[in-house]
């Protein structure tokens, strides 16, 4: 397969098709040690010998599709662009491709694991319904949890929709101090009354439970919304996990790991 220059420059992270062409014709950019002031030259990125591109004397690497598991934090969108406000994607760091989405979202307070990609194919996968994807979230709850609360989980909850949530998994971890709760916002950047989702106070007196969800499809707010249905508020939430796809232990908030193809659909435990 073959790609114009300027295309693969691009796609590299280099910059926009209007940059990337300016650099072209400025002569800095070989390939195969030829240099080329053309933008549509044709690169065969499927070469069996392989092809090297380097600008300025450093190589530049095409990948068709790229991956990145992101800690997300809290307060930032998640999007693939934003006029006024940071995104998930601002976060990954440079040269980045810029096709760049989330695979799914998760609430600007919300934090945890979020896949960042190009591969629309395995971003549908893991998000149509039909396909089932379980995902796995922490939550605080403020107020008092009903004794029936996992079995309504499990029985599907009305939360104002055509229908019915999906049957969904609820485990009650038990009871969280206040200390613990603020030791939990701090760790993750977040402060009390820093949107709306978060009380301008937690009390002794508050009834906070920590708790387990798991989900297999992704409508809006919506564990948030499960639990107003139950006369609760969720008042700190992360993902833990997609599919077979672990959130790795040793990652903080803000931190991107780029992963390969391969490894990814190994651990999220999807057919290839």
């Amino acid at each position: 397969m073959q790609i114009r220059l300027d295309k693969y420059l691009a796609d590299a992270g280099l910059g926009t098709r209007s940059t990337v062409r300016k650099i072209i014709k400025q002569g800095l950019v070989s390939v195969n040690g030829q240099f080329v002031r053309t933008p549509d030259h044709k690169v065969d990125i499927t070469s069996a010998s392989g092809v090297r591109v380097e600008v300025s004397g450093k190589e530049v690497v095409y990948e068709p599709v790229s991956y990145y598991i992101l800690y997300k934090p809290a307060g930032i969108l998640s999007a693939s662009r934003d006029g006024r406000e940071r995104t998930v994607v601002d976060l990954v760091p440079e040269p980045k491709r810029r096709d760049l989405f989330p695979v799914g979202r998760l609430d600007r307070d919300t934090v945890g694991l979020l896949l960042i990609t190009n591969d629309g194919k395995l971003s549908n996968r893991l998000l149509a319904p039909g396909k089932h994807v379980e995902k796995i979230y922490r939550a605080v709850v403020a107020g008092r949890l009903p004794e029936d609360a996992e079995q309504r989980f499990q029985e599907g909850i009305d939360i104002g929709d055509e229908t019915l949530t999906a049957p969904a998994g609820l485990r009650i971890l038990g009871s969280m101090t206040k200390d613990r709760f603020d030791c939990c916002i701090s760790e993750h950047g977040i402060t009390a009354g820093s949107s709306d989702d978060f009380p301008e106070e937690v009390s002794e007196e508050d009834t906070l439970t920590e708790v387990e969800v798991t989900l297999t499809e992704g409508r809006y707010h919506q564990i948030k919304r499960m639990f107003e249905a139950m006369d609760c508020c969720v008042i700190f939430l992360k993902r833990l996990s997609m599919g077979g796809l672990l959130l790795p232990k040793d990652m903080r908030p803000g931190e991107v790991r780029k992963t390969g193809y391969d490894a990814l659909v190994r651990e999220l435990g999807i057919l290839p």
